[in-house]
Formats: C-alpha cells, sequence, structure tokens
C-alpha cells in the first residue's frame, strides 16, 4: 500500500470516496440534487487546478493499483482562495451573489477537510496512515497544529481521533449540522 500525492486521473475514483465521506455536504457543495450530478461535479472539482477539494489538496492511498482511501487537506489560511471556484459556480448556479460557504477552518491550522475510506478497504488502518501523512505535510508546511470537523453522532470517528490524540475545542455548525472542531498540537 502506498501514500501518494493524488493525480487528476484518479478523478473517478476520488468523487466516489468523497461523496461517501461528505454526505449532504456533497450536495451543499456541489449544488446539485442527485448522486449521479453530485458525483460528475465532485469529479470535475477533483481534476481542476483550483479549488478546496481538488487532486493538489490530496493524498490517496493507493491499493490493487487504485485509491482506496483520501485525505483532503490544506492551510486555514488558504481556505477562502480555495473556496472561490466553488462559491463563484454556486453563487451563479443559485442566483445569489451573496452565498457563502461554512467557515471550518482556522487560519492558523492545518485543517483536515475530508478523510475516506473505500467501505471494502475499512479496518485495515488505512484512515489512521492517511491521517499521518496530513499530519507529517502539516508540519513540512510550517503549521503548528491539524484539525478536522467530526459531526457528533459520528462517535466512532470521534473516538479514534481522540486516540491519536486529538482534542475537541470548540462545536461548529456544518451545513445545519453540529460538528466537533478536533485540533492536535505537532512538533
Amino acid at each position: 500500500m502506498t501514500i501518494r500525492p493524488a493525480k487528476r486521473e484518479d478523478a473517478h475514483h476520488a468523487a466516489r470516496l468523497l461523496y461517501d465521506a461528505l454526505h449532504d455536504v456533497a450536495y451543499q457543495l456541489t449544488g446539485e440534487d442527485s448522486e449521479e450530478s453530485v458525483l460528475a461535479t465532485l469529479e470535475a472539482y477533483f481534476a481542476a487546478e483550483e479549488g478546496r477539494l481538488g487532486y493538489k489538496q490530496t493524498l490517496v492511498k493507493e491499493l490493487d493499483e487504485r485509491p482506496v482511501g483520501l485525505v483532503v487537506a490544506y492551510g486555514g489560511d488558504q481556505a477562502a482562495e480555495l473556496d472561490r471556484p466553488i462559491l463563484a459556480r454556486l453563487r451563479t448556479m443559485k442566483q445569489n451573489p451573496d452565498l457563502q460557504l461554512d467557515k471550518e477552518a482556522d487560519l492558523d491550522e492545518y485543517y483536515i477537510d475530508t478523510l475516506s475510506v473505500s467501505p471494502e478497504y475499512g479496518g485495515r488502518g488505512i484512515g489512521t496512515s492517511l491521517i499521518r501523512a496530513a499530519e507529517e505535510r502539516a508540519s513540512a508546511y510550517g503549521y503548528a497544529k491539524i484539525a478536522m470537523a467530526v459531526v457528533t453522532d459520528n462517535t466512532k470517528a470521534h473516538s479514534l481521533y481522540l486516540k491519536l490524540g486529538y482534542q475537541t475545542d470548540k462545536n461548529i455548525m456544518i451545513n445545519g449540522h453540529v460538528y466537533y472542531h478536533m485540533v492536535k498540537h505537532l512538533g
């Protein structure tokens, strides 16, 4: 199993992984109302040169010559710029120039936006290895802390993140749901 930077060619597999992890947020970020349309838009977002769900922000775990897990992460100080293409698309679609996305990341942290492992590969430590790879990247980029959000009713994930050294520092709202904002100090 190899963890590597994502490539544009990973877009088809990545779209399914993003969809599986994001659930209702995938519909919010794409503005689409069918699974097929959401997957197509996620694939386009992933293959694009810019954007928060793009391949440039993603590491993938490869097994059997295909991505079976991914982690999308970026600096909180980059979030507004990375959201720009998504916001432009949604504002046009919804004919609402004031539309905004929920603020997830703090400016001083490296933020794990999305973590996903294909269901048939669950329980093998892939998610943990992807989190560790994101932590290494955060340190290499000079961030002193890394963070993520987990919906409050996902007790299994919350428990895992606590074991990995993350602590809940506040609650945040994403797409109308309460999430724990969890932080780990690096170094």
